[in-house]
């Protein structure tokens, strides 16, 4: 008995103690806030400088867009304009001595938002993909890229230590061209329980295709470039021998499939200039020149199908560039490093961007991921639509063509992923934070019921 009442006091008790810390870190984040406030205005005196700042920053992104949008002269002189005015802003601000209220203000704007977000995530602390036992694999087959991720296969000695937990590899002869489907569908066949790849997210969507189809689990070896559907699982990216653990001591997760006319991906599906740029045979050799050379006709419309895309209800007219991904980031950042807190919500996330011109891209210098070239939603289908019958497509980084409407859908649950019952764990990204709600916190007002789990609906 009391051991039970032990136990059911201890989740209250957590709970409190929950509320207390986010309590106090609401408080700080507007004690920094005040302070970020107080530098400016200690700064007042000289409100013309500051606003120069503003306005530097606003000619670095209107000179990006000229050295990206242009070629010439025109590029010169927007690449000098996006190098030059932070420089002669820093300048300005070192001469009159206002680099310290800056640097103050920034500073305390920084540890305001991290505490603010570290509060929030106090009180809503993100579910995680459901997880259960299931008894270890009898006749797991490993398809590896031995050159994929710069041979991460050979220097961490991943076919031995596979080999050694008792699983059948698969070398892929990349001289051969060989077709990864018809070798997982052959392992079927042959009577394998588990598919699992080491390879690039492209491989691995494939592979994926075949275990959902087979409803066999898959396994995710972290051992390509980027990883990011291995990031978003919690693998550890660092050591991709560790994925292996999934063989011996492993749980699984049931996680979403993304569809685009028929062909299945993990991660991403984009459409549109960077869609159009990695259909160049040179742009593997050299990615940022390819890309310096199209994007003037591209960004202009000179060049490139002219697209609309319909999530759900939503229209979206002319976008330069579409990005949908198999559930929603938690910001609009996914090339860069952008997380997925989940994989099983059985939605797309949609990120449209337009930008039109200099002051466009000045904006967009100033307000990120809020400015009005940048559209984020949440779909469960998306058609993009074109004034040309064919149109580029990168499929989790392979170069694709389809015929349009290209129609991208998810299949929630469709595949049943093996990993390590221990994993580093993909961090939580807070979205946006909610000022109100931090106000409300600090003055001591408890937290409303909905808002004590909101990570899906923000996610």
């Amino acid at each position: 008995m009391n051991a039970t009442r032990t136990t059911g006091e201890a989740q209250p008790d957590a709970t409190a103690a929950a509320v207390r810390s986010a309590r106090a870190l609401a408080r700080l984040a507007l004690l920094c806030v005040a302070g970020a406030v107080a530098s400016v205005v200690a700064g007042a005196g000289q409100w013309l400088i500051l606003l120069l700042g503003l306005g530097g920053l606003a000619l670095a992104g209107a000179g990006l867009w000229w050295a990206l949008a242009h070629r010439g002269v025109a590029r010169l002189l927007g690449a000098l304009l996006a190098i030059g005015a932070p420089v002669a802003v820093l300048v300005l601000y070192a001469i009159s001595g206002l680099w310290v209220v800056a640097a103050a203000a920034l500073a305390c704007w920084a540890v305001a938002l991290a505490c603010a977000r570290s509060a929030l995530r106090h009180l809503r602390k993100p579910r995680g993909m459901h997880h259960r036992s299931a008894r270890a694999p009898r006749r797991p087959v490993v398809i590896m890229n031995p050159k994929s991720g710069g041979g991460k296969v050979g220097r961490h000695g991943l076919v031995e230590r596979a080999e050694a937990l008792g699983a059948r590899v698969i070398l892929l002869d990349l001289d051969t061209n060989p077709d990864p489907v018809a070798l997982a569908r052959q392992a079927v066949a042959e009577g394998a329980d588990l598919l699992g790849v080491a390879g690039g997210d492209g491989t691995q969507a494939l592979v994926a295709a075949v275990a959902a189809e087979h409803r066999l689990p898959f396994m995710v070896v972290a051992a390509g470039t980027r990883n990011h559907f291995a990031m978003d699982l919690g693998l550890d990216r660092d050591d991709p021998s560790k994925s292996l653990d999934a063989l011996s001591d492993g749980v699984e997760l049931r996680v979403d499939l993304g569809d685009v006319a028929g062909r299945p991906f993990v991660n991403t599906a984009s459409f549109g200039t960077y869609a159009h740029i990695v259909q160049s045979p040179e742009y593997r050799d050299a990615k940022a020149i390819t890309a310096l050379d199209q994007l003037p006709d591209l960004l202009t419309g000179e060049a490139g199908a002219t697209l609309t895309a319909r999530a759900d209800d939503e229209v979206l007219d002319s976008p330069q560039a579409v990005l949908v991904s198999n559930n929603p980031y938690a910001r609009a950042d996914p090339l860069t490093g952008g997380r997925r807190p989940r994989l099983d919500t059985g939605r797309l996330g949609v990120i449209s961007v337009r930008v039109g011109g200099a002051a466009q891209a000045a904006e967009l210098a100033l307000l990120g991921e809020r400015a009005s070239g940048i559209t984020t939603l949440k779909s469960r289908r998306v058609v993009v639509e074109a004034d040309e019958e064919v149109i580029p497509v990168a499929l989790d980084g392979e170069a694709l063509t389809l015929p349009t409407p290209v129609v991208c859908t998810v299949r929630p649950g469709a595949l049943r992923v093996r990993v390590p019952r221990h994993r580093p764990g993909a961090p939580y990204v807070a979205p946006s934070v909610d000022w109100r709600r931090i106000v409300r916190l600090a003055v001591g007002r408890a937290p409303r019921p909905h808002e004590k789990n909101q990570e899906q609906s923000d996610g």
